[in-house]
């Protein structure tokens, strides 16, 4: 084939758009969209014209292109249009160029009109073939009672190509898009090998529908195979990484039932903690034994959990940052949820001790809730001091009250009981007024300081010393039931 008359576009900004330039980069082995050839781009375009107008492609894309040539009942007597309109949607872009310009990537659109009978506005394209887009002749990007964009025709391919880079997940399309292109490639490459794979093990088994890509929710997908990539990525790339990259889930639907959109950003702070997990061969065992045992309780066996909760509630975060550290550091089982099958329910803080990391609970103070170095010296000191009370003088009274304090007031008394009897054994108070106030008096972002939450962290310090010197052990039977989560302040 000979040379691409305009150099192929970059990654845009644009999420759907930069997924399927990302699926056509994958499909051709490269590493970046402006490395396509013309070649690439026929392959591709041979890809879709032998594959979308059969099952189970076809019958796939009615979650993308709804009453596109690729799905229309109308064309099921006419194959001929069908395999027309495959032609024109995947050789756009070596057709001649318009006189309008893609908004996009700022190319020339095609002067082609996207449909076999030809009587569409050259170049512009509708919700059939760009998802979520409105249909023909529904006014809304364009003054003047236009309808529909115009787009170039490597623009239209990367379109026609995004669904095989995304996750099929419960009838829906998972589209994740980063601003770092390996990433961004990563989560591409990896939808399409599987759908490339659904595509062949349908037909071999004679199904018509493609299978999932995974059984479980869209959310748990994407930060599982965000651990895949990262692990791919390496650890050079995480130390010399600077900031971390952005990750959305786009969870959509084109379908005309009723056109839908979830949209999942993964907050930068929690994408910074995930990656320094990851790449720490310290920290990623413990983090796994929490992953573990966040999936969803199944109610016999060989069933397939649908939701690893744990994963779920990353996307809760940072507001929710003194939930989750009472959930999945501390041990607490929730009480806020009415789902039977949610694992967070058997949390036990005395069973599941060895859970308990304090090093694991650091890291995500200081990366996603961004606490001060001199409030979490704090916190590790009053706990470390705490420790060595409970195990100098064997004081389950002190423990026991502390791990169950119901209000400020309770709290506060324990803390002064204790600091008095190391004073008046000659020693220095276990909390200093600085230190007290620091931990449980000043709070990241939120008005109102949590004292729990302070609580909660001088309690995983507090236990992970405990167990380590065997004193939880050694009395396990006498300690009182975990509490519920709580949720107010």
């Amino acid at each position: 084939m000979s040379e691409l008359p305009f150099s192929p576009p970059d990654y845009t900004g644009h999420p759907l758009l930069d997924v399927g330039l990302a699926t056509l980069t994958a499909f051709a082995g490269k590493t970046r969209p402006t490395q396509l050839t013309g070649e690439d781009l026929e392959n591709a375009a041979r890809y879709i014209r032998e594959n979308y107008i059969v099952d189970p492609l076809k019958s796939f894309l009615n979650v993308a292109f709804p009453n596109s040539g690729f799905t229309n009942p109308a064309f099921e007597k006419q194959p001929e249009k069908r395999r027309r309109y495959a032609e024109i949607v995947s050789g756009a872009f070596a057709a001649p160029a318009g006189e309008e310009r893609d908004p996009l990537t700022g190319l020339p659109a095609t002067a082609l009109a996207l449909n076999p009978d030809g009587n569409m506005p050259p170049g512009r394209t509708y919700r059939q073939h760009v998802p979520l887009l409105t249909g023909v002749d529904v006014i809304n990007f364009h003054p003047y009672g236009e309808a529909g964009i115009p787009l170039s025709g490597i623009s239209l391919l990367a379109f026609q190509m995004l669904p095989m880079g995304c996750a099929k997940v419960s009838g829906k399309l998972l589209a994740v898009h980063s601003d770092d292109p390996n990433l961004l490639l990563a989560f591409a490459k990896t939808f399409l090998t599987a759908n490339l794979q659904g595509v062949t093990a349908a037909r071999a088994g004679g199904e018509k529908k493609l299978p999932d890509t995974s059984p479980h929710r869209a959310r748990t997908v994407l930060i599982e195979h965000l651990f895949e990539a990262e692990k791919a990525r390496g650890r050079q790339q995480e130390e010399n990484g600077g900031l971390p990259p952005t990750l959305t889930g786009y969870y959509f639907t084109n379908s005309g039932q009723g056109a839908e959109l979830d949209i999942y950003p993964l907050p930068l702070e929690v994408g910074g903690f995930l990656r320094a997990v990851l790449h720490n061969d310290l920290l990623k065992p413990e983090w796994e034994a929490l992953a573990a045992r966040g999936w969803q309780l199944t109610r016999k066996e060989g069933e397939t959990p649908r939701y690893n909760r744990l994963f779920e509630d990353l996307f809760t975060l940072p507001e929710g940052a003194p939930r989750f550290i009472r959930l999945y550091f501390l041990r607490k089982p929730s009480r806020q949820t009415a789902d039977k099958q949610d694992p967070t329910l058997t949390y036990d803080t005395r069973r599941e001790v060895d859970l308990i990391s304090w090093r694991l609970t650091e890291l995500f103070l200081r990366k996603v809730m961004l606490m001060e170095d001199s409030r979490v010296q704090s916190i590790r000191e009053l706990g470390d001091a705490l420790a060595q009370y409970i195990l100098d003088r064997n004081d389950r009274g002190v423990f026991n009250n502390f791990w169950m304090a119901r209000n400020y007031g309770e709290l506060r008394a324990v803390l002064l009981r204790a600091s008095a009897a190391e004073v008046r054994a000659g020693r220095k108070p276990l909390i200093t007024l600085d230190q007290f106030l620091a931990i449980f008096e000043q709070s990241e972002g939120v008005p109102n300081a949590d004292w729990r939450l302070g609580r909660d962290l001088v309690l995983i310090r507090l236990l992970e010393q405990l167990y380590q010197k065997g004193w939880l052990q050694a009395h396990a039977g006498e300690l009182p039931e975990t509490a519920p989560e709580e949720e107010t302040l």
